[in-house]
C-alpha cells in the first residue's frame, strides 16, 4: 500500500433499515486511515441508514433482493459496485450479505474478505441445508469474525474452520446512547406505548422466533397479572416467522394488558420504559451474541436471563442479573416478583452490569479492534 494512502472497506449488509452499529463505525473510524462505503441489500429505499449516508457524503448503494430467485443478480449487481469502487477490504454482515457479499468479492478479486458471522447454530439444528452455505462462506472468506466465544466454537468445532483464520470482536456499543435518556425522549415513547401509566412494565425485546423463548414469557407474565393485575407486558421487535403462534398464545391475555412494537427508532428510550426485562433463549447458543443483553443493562434496567451467545462470557447470576432456566416460565415469574419485591437489590444488579458493559463493550474497544484488523489487511 503507497504511504498515507486511505484502506478502502466497502461494508455489505442485509435487510438493515435503521442500523446504529454502522452509524457509530462511520463516525468513529479513523477518516485519516480509512475510508468506508456501504452497499445495502434487501432494504427500501430511503432508509434511516440511507438518509444516515447522504447527510455525511459516505458512498451509499441499494442491491435489490425480494427472494431467493434474486440470488444471482444480487450478486452481479453487487460485483459491478465492487469492481467500481475497488475496495482493499470488503467486510460482509448478516448470512444473506456475507452469502452475495463474499461471492461477489472473490469474483471481483478482491484479496481481502471479511464477514461477521451473526448466526450461531442455527443452521445446524434447525435449517441443515444452510450449513453448506455457512461453509461455503467461511471457505471464501480470508477472515472471520466471532462476536462471542459462543460462535467461536462453533467455527472451530462444527464446521472446522482453521482458527487462524477466526478474530473474536465482541460488538460496541456507543452507551451514550441508553445511558443518557432525557425525560423528553422518555416521555415520547410512554405516550406512544403506555399513556395510561400502567406498572410494572414487563419489557421483552425479541423477534418472534421459537429460539427466543418467548411463550415462556407469556407464561410468566399471566402469573404476574395475578397479584399484580395492572402490570403490562411490552414485546418490541415483534416480528418473525413464528409470529402467528406467538399471537395465538397472546389471546389468554387481556389486551389491555399488552403491548406490540414491530420498531421503535429509539431503542434506548424504549429500555428506559421498561420496570424489568426480560431474556430467554432457549439453548446455550440460541444466539450468536445477544445485543439486547448490553443494551437493557447498558440502560440500567433489572434484567432476568438465561445464558445464551453473549452471556455466556459475563453474566452471572445475583450480581449482574437473575440467571433462569431454559425453557422455565415458573423462575421467570418468581424472578420478576423478586426483583419487584427486592428493589436495594435491583439497584445493585443495574449498577454492576452497567459496569460490566462499559468494560468489556465500549464502542472505542471495538473501533480499535477493527482498525487494527483493517490495519493489517489493507
Amino acid at each position: 500500500m503507497q504511504e498515507n494512502r486511505k484502506i478502502k472497506i466497502s461494508y455489505v449488509l442485509f435487510e438493515l433499515n435503521k442500523a446504529l452499529a454502522f452509524e457509530w463505525i462511520a463516525d468513529n473510524i479513523d477518516k485519516e486511515k480509512f475510508e468506508v462505503s456501504f452497499i445495502s441489500i434487501h432494504v427500501a429505499e430511503h432508509s434511516y441508514f440511507e438518509l444516515f449516508c447522504k447527510q455525511r457524503n459516505i458512498e451509499f448503494h441499494r442491491v435489490v433482493y425480494d427472494t431467493k430467485k434474486n440470488l444471482l443478480s444480487a450478486i452481479l449487481h453487487t460485483y459491478k459496485l465492487l469492481k467500481r469502487i475497488k475496495p482493499d477490504i470488503v467486510h460482509t454482515h448478516i448470512f444473506e450479505g456475507s452469502l452475495i457479499g463474499l461471492t461477489a468479492a472473490f469474483l471481483a478479486g478482491i484479496k481481502n474478505r471479511i464477514q461477521t458471522r451473526h448466526h450461531s447454530s442455527f443452521h445446524h439444528i434447525h435449517a441443515p441445508g444452510g450449513v453448506k452455505f455457512d461453509k461455503y462462506c467461511n471457505r471464501i472468506s480470508t477472515t472471520i469474525i466471532a462476536p462471542s466465544e459462543n460462535v467461536k466454537e462453533i467455527l472451530l468445532s462444527k464446521e472446522q474452520v482453521p482458527e487462524s483464520k477466526i478474530s473474536l470482536i465482541h460488538h460496541g456499543f456507543d452507551l451514550s446512547h441508553f445511558m443518557n435518556i432525557s425525560d423528553d425522549r422518555l416521555t415520547v415513547v410512554k405516550n406512544k406505548y403506555n399513556p395510561k401509566d400502567r406498572h410494572p412494565v414487563i419489557g421483552v425485546v425479541s423477534r418472534y422466533t421459537a429460539l427466543k423463548g418467548i411463550p415462556y414469557i407469556l407464561n410468566a407474565f399471566e402469573l404476574l397479572l395475578k397479584e399484580y393485575p395492572t402490570a403490562y407486558l411490552i414485546l418490541a421487535n415483534a416480528k418473525g416467522e413464528d409470529k402467528a403462534s406467538i399471537q395465538a398464545s397472546l389471546s389468554s391475555i387481556p389486551v389491555d394488558a399488552y403491548k406490540e412494537i414491530e420498531f421503535e427508532q429509539d431503542n434506548g428510550a424504549l429500555f428506559k420504559l421498561f420496570d424489568i426485562f426480560v431474556h430467554v433463549p432457549i439453548s446455550k447458543d440460541s444466539e450468536a451474541f445477544g445485543q439486547t443483553y448490553i443494551e437493557a443493562l447498558s440502560v440500567g434496567v433489572p434484567c432476568i436471563f438465561t445464558l445464551s451467545g453473549v452471556a455466556n462470557e459475563f453474566i452471572a447470576d445475583r450480581r449482574n442479573a437473575l440467571v433462569v432456566d431454559y425453557k422455565n416460565a415458573g423462575q421467570i415469574n418468581e424472578s420478576m416478583k423478586y426483583l419487584l419485591i427486592n428493589k436495594e437489590f435491583s439497584t445493585m444488579l443495574t449498577e454492576n452490569g452497567r459496569n460490566d458493559v462499559e468494560k468489556y463493550f465500549s464502542l472505542p474497544l471495538m473501533i480499535a479492534k477493527l482498525e487494527q484488523l483493517y490495519s493489517r489487511q489493507g
